[in-house]
């Protein structure tokens, strides 16, 4: 037998099976790379949109502070405002009150408008007696007069 043709029939077979297993490794290496490449293609991707959105939010951050700063002073001042048209307010309507107490004509008792009535009535009577004692002074001057002219005609 021939051992040599043997050997070289058993080497071919593990060569063959070497050769077998690295194009399966090769071809394995080759997927794992793409899948490699691609994972870090998608994870640098990811990376990349991650910081954008960050800087994006950061600045969201930054002008959101400065307007909430340019919104309590806006606030600040409105409060203000409105203490002082309140406090404007509360002064015309007080002197409203008392423009409206001036002003307003306020229906009067009956006993207010009989007190009222008696005292004019009284003020009248006493001008018509001065009138009528005044009257009859004249008269009686007038008389005197008249008759003494008379006389002395």
């Amino acid at each position: 037998v021939d051992t040599t043709a043997y050997m070289g029939g058993a080497a071919s077979g593990i060569i063959g099976l070497l050769e077998v297993t690295e194009s399966d490794f090769t071809k394995t290496l080759a997927e794992m790379t793409a899948t490699e490449e691609a994972a870090q293609k998608d994870y640098d991707e990811g990376t990349k949109e991650n910081e954008i959105e960050r800087t994006t939010k950061e600045q969201d951050v930054k002008y959101k502070t400065k307007e909430i700063g340019q919104l309590g002073q806006a606030l600040k001042d409105a409060n203000t405002d409105r203490d002082s048209v309140r406090a404007e307010l509360a002064a015309v309507n007080k002197q409203l009150e008392e423009l409206e107490e001036m002003c307003v004509p306020k229906a009067e008792t009956y006993e207010a408008r009989k007190a009222k009535r008696e005292a004019e009535i009284a003020g009248l009577t006493e001008a018509l007696n001065i009138l009528e004692n005044e009257a009859a002074l004249l008269q009686r001057g007038t008389s005197a007069r008249h008759q003494r002219a008379l006389r002395g005609a």
